[in-house]
């Protein structure tokens, strides 16, 4: 059976799907694996590693695809790529399912089955193919690492001869597997940190940290949290209060590092125009949602603008900022998911749909287009 992996087509995407490490993994699957020439280029992986490691390398994605039984990507594939599909092949990536519900309706009339890595389930068995939290811990990292960059200041407190350097403060706005990659990373740089979420069980994270939590501490908040781990709605008087709070906040900081993501939805205003006015010139904004709308209205995609003093950075893709990490863990990611639907006797494909991994992630081909 033939696992293909071609060379990413989305502008700006330098990850690759397999890595030689991943390749000899695959092999051993009894897979034939074939990577695109140059697919591994932004991450800095030659096609002679592929070739050592035991792929076949094919000069374009035309020759690889139309008898590719497994297709691995990165990002979902272009109307040209689906169009290239056999019926019957299974495509693993990320596909966005929220906002590339055409393209999925292509998979499927393609007679593609199709799963979505961010709609694995959260349970235990599927951490170790979680591509959201290996992609979102680098993402966070190189939130922090990126903010250092454009400061124009040390982070750390340095005492010198000719006098002391204060601490950088930085808050970190989210915390989830990014925010909490976040908060350690600027603590190891030495910056003062902060941070707030609307959940409580994040206090006590934040804390471990060395991270100070800032939240109104009320009633409202300790209940706001549901038994599944999720954000209760707040009432609109909580709501007021804690934005007083934050726009206090704010003030004082330097770098400030926003996480907010809802899937298939915008992504919420966290720091507002007014709040941005208040903040020292110098001051430095991260926006891991800027893909999504922004946690700021002043954001713009993939650009680093300066507004009333600020430098607001909106790179959509941090984990590409770290191709090789980034491909080495989502590769990983991968072929744990590839082992669950491949018969690691026979090399054949052995999809179990009755496995919750599998209905979760299925957002196209006949089992989950009758709801699995």
């Amino acid at each position: 059976m033939r696992l293909a992996v071609p060379k990413e087509t989305r502008s700006g995407e330098t990850r690759v799907a397999a890595t030689p490490e991943s390749v000899k993994k695959l092999k051993t699957l009894g897979l034939d694996v074939v990577v695109e020439a140059g697919a591994g280029a932004g991450a800095r992986f030659a096609d002679a590693d592929y070739a050592a490691a035991g792929a076949t390398i094919a000069p374009d994605a035309a020759a690889m695809l139309k008898d590719a039984d497994i297709v691995l990507k990165v990002r979902g594939a272009a109307p040209g790529e689906i169009a290239q599909l056999k019926s019957g092949a299974v495509l693993v990536a990320l596909l966005s399912p929220h906002s590339e519900q055409a393209a999925i309706a292509s998979l499927a009339g393609q007679g593609v089955t199709a799963f979505a890595m961010e709609l694995l389930p959260r349970i235990s068995r599927a951490q170790a193919m979680d591509v959201l939290s290996s992609q979102a811990n680098l993402a966070g990292y190189k939130a922090v690492i990126d903010a250092a960059a454009q400061f124009g200041r040390a982070m750390p407190m340095m005492m010198t001869a000719a006098g002391t350097i204060a601490p950088a403060r930085v808050l970190v706005m989210g915390v989830g597997v990014a925010g909490l990659q976040a908060i350690a990373t600027a603590k190891r740089l030495g910056a003062i940190v902060s941070a707030t979420d609307v959940r409580p069980a994040t206090k006590e994270q934040v804390e471990s940290l060395g991270g100070t939590f800032v939240a109104v501490m009320d009633e409202e908040f300790k209940n706001a949290q549901t038994a599944s781990g999720y954000a209760k709605p707040m009432s609109a008087e909580y709501q007021a209060k804690q934005a007083a709070l934050t726009a206090e906040t704010i003030k004082k900081q330097d770098i400030v590092i926003t996480t907010a993501l809802i899937p298939g939805r915008a992504a919420p205003i966290l720091v507002t125009e007014e709040m941005i006015k208040t903040m020292k010139p110098g001051s430095v904004i991260v926006d891991l949602a800027a893909g999504a709308g922004g946690n700021t209205p002043l954001s713009k995609p993939d650009e680093v603008v300066e507004v009333h003093g600020v430098t607001i950075m909106g790179h959509t893709n941090l984990p590409g900022r770290l191709s090789t990490d980034a491909s080495s863990l989502y590769a990983r990611n991968l072929f744990n998911f590839v082992s669950l639907i491949v018969d690691k006797k026979t090399g054949a494909l052995a999809i179990d749909w009755n496995d919750e991994i599998i209905k979760g992630a299925a957002v196209a081909g006949a089992p989950a287009a009758a709801g699995a």
